[in-house]
C-alpha cells in the first residue's frame, strides 16, 4: 500500500493571519472565553498558518498566543490547542521527552518520531537498551529518503541479505535487520518485503516474530505494520488509547494532531472497517472539532461527576454559550445523557446560585 496523504485540516484559501490573531484577541478578552470562536480558528487552520497567527498575536499585540490559550482554557481542551499551536518538530520532541521522564518508556512513541536531533540520540541511549537502543539511534541518526524511487534489483539483494541473517542461518543476525528496517524508505520497503515472501515462502512478520523476541522484535513489527499500512496502524493505537481502565488521553491527542495534515483522513476510514464504528463517535478530542455542542455537554457532564462540583466550569460554559448555542448544548446534553440539563444543574447547586443558572439554562 502506497503512503497516503489525506489530510483532515488543509488551512483555508483566504487566509489573514492579523484577522485571526484579532478574533482570538477579542475571544479571550474580557470576562469569559469564546471556545467556539478558539476552535472554529484554530482547527481549521493548518500548523503553518497558526504559526503566522502566533506572529501576528505577538506583533500586534505584545502578547504570547499559547501564554494567553493556556491562561483561558483548561483540561484536555487546552492540551488538544496547545498541541495544535506547537510547529510539529517541537511538539513531537516534547512528547517524546514526556515519555523518557516518565515511568518506563513509550515505544510505541518512540518509532513514530521523524523531527531528530543529536541529544535526543543520546537521551535515548540512556533509556534504552541493547538491540533495540541500536535500532533507534540507527532510526534518529540516519534518514530515509522518501523520495528516492524503488530499485526492484536492490529490493532483492536486500530481502536475500535478511533471509540470510534470520531463517537462513543458525541465530540471527539483528544488525542486519535494524539496518534495513532502519534506513530503507517505505516505498523500498514494501518492495523489499515483496521479495522477502518470493525467497522465503513466509511473510517478514512472521519471519521477525520466529527469529527475534522482546522490545526488539515489537520495534520492527511496528515499523513493518507502518510501511504495510500506516492508516491502519494508527488506527490501532487510537483503539488502544481507548480500551482498558480509563481513557489515554495523550495518545489520542498526539494521533489526531500530529496526523490530521498528514492522513487523519485516511486513519479514520481504516478505524470504522476494523471496529464498525466511526472515530468520531469514540473519540471525544473529536467532538471539539465535529460537534462543539455535544464537546460542551461532555465538559458540563464531567464537571458534575465525582467528589464535587466544579462550579468555575459550570459558570463559564453557561454564561458564555448563553448568546451563542446554550439551547443546541441543552439538546445535546439529553440525548447524550438521558437528562435535562436542568435538572443536573439544580440537583448539583443551591439557593440563589442555583437560581442565577437555571435562568439562564432557560425552560426544559
Amino acid at each position: 500500500m502506497a503512503t497516503v496523504h489525506e489530510p483532515t485540516v488543509v488551512g483555508v484559501s483566504s487566509f489573514n493571519a492579523a484577522e485571526d490573531a484579532a478574533a482570538l484577541r477579542a475571544a479571550m478578552k474580557g470576562f469569559g472565553t469564546d471556545e467556539d470562536a478558539i476552535i472554529e480558528i484554530l482547527t481549521s487552520r493548518s500548523n503553518a498558518q497558526r504559526q503566522a497567527i502566533s506572529k501576528a498575536f505577538t506583533h500586534e499585540y505584545g502578547r504570547d498566543l499559547i501564554d494567553d490559550l493556556k491562561s483561558e482554557l483548561g483540561g484536555h481542551f487546552e492540551d488538544v490547542i496547545v498541541a495544535l499551536m506547537l510547529p510539529p518538530a517541537e511538539y513531537l520532541c516534547k512528547e517524546l521527552h514526556h515519555c523518557m521522564e516518565g515511568m518506563g518508556t513509550d515505544e510505541n512513541l518512540k518509532l513514530m518520531k521523524h523531527y531528530i536531533t543529536v541529544p535526543l540520540a543520546e537521551h535515548m541511549c540512556s533509556e534504552t537498551s541493547g538491540d533495540f537502543r541500536r535500532l533507534l539511534t540507527l532510526i534518529v541518526t540516519g534518514a530515509r529518503d522518501e523520495e528516492a524511487g524503488v530499485d526492484a534489483a536492490r529490493a532483492a539483494e536486500a530481502a536475500q541479505q535478511l533471509y540470510d541473517a534470520g531463517e537462513g542461518k543458525w541465530g540471527t543476525d539483528e544488525e542486519i535487520f535494524n539496518k534495513i528496517l532502519a534506513h530503507e524508505s517505505f516505498g523500498q520497503l514494501r518492495a523489499i518485503f515483496e521479495e522477502y515472501k518470493n525467497i522465503s515462502g513466509r511473510t517478514i512478520e512472521q519471519a521477525i516474530k520466529a527469529e527475534i523476541s522482546g522490545e526488539l522484535a515489537d520495534a520492527l513489527s511496528a515499523i513493518v505494520e507502518c510501511v504495510e499500512n500506516s492508516a491502519a496502524w494508527f488506527a490501532q493505537r487510537l483503539r488502544g488509547s481507548m480500551q482498558g481502565m480509563g481513557t489515554d488521553d495523550r495518545s489520542l491527542i498526539r494521533i489526531i494532531v500530529s496526523r490530521s495534515e498528514r492522513d487523519l483522513g485516511a486513519i479514520k476510514r481504516e478505524y470504522e472497517a476494523l471496529y464498525n464504528k466511526t472515530l468520531s463517535s469514540e473519540v471525544r478530542v473529536l467532538e471539539c472539532v465535529e460537534n462543539a455542542a455535544a464537546w460542551f455537554a461532555s465538559r458540563l457532564r464531567s464537571a458534575m461527576q465525582g467528589g464535587g462540583t466544579e462550579d468555575k466550569t459550570l459558570i463559564r460554559i453557561i454564561v458564555n454559550r448563553s448568546e451563542i448555542d446554550l439551547a443546541a448544548i441543552k439538546r445535546e446534553y439529553e440525548s447524550l445523557y438521558d437528562k435535562t440539563l436542568q435538572s443536573d444543574v439544580a440537583g448539583e447547586t443551591s439557593g440563589d446560585y442555583r437560581k442565577a443558572l437555571i435562568a439562564l439554562l432557560g425552560p426544559a
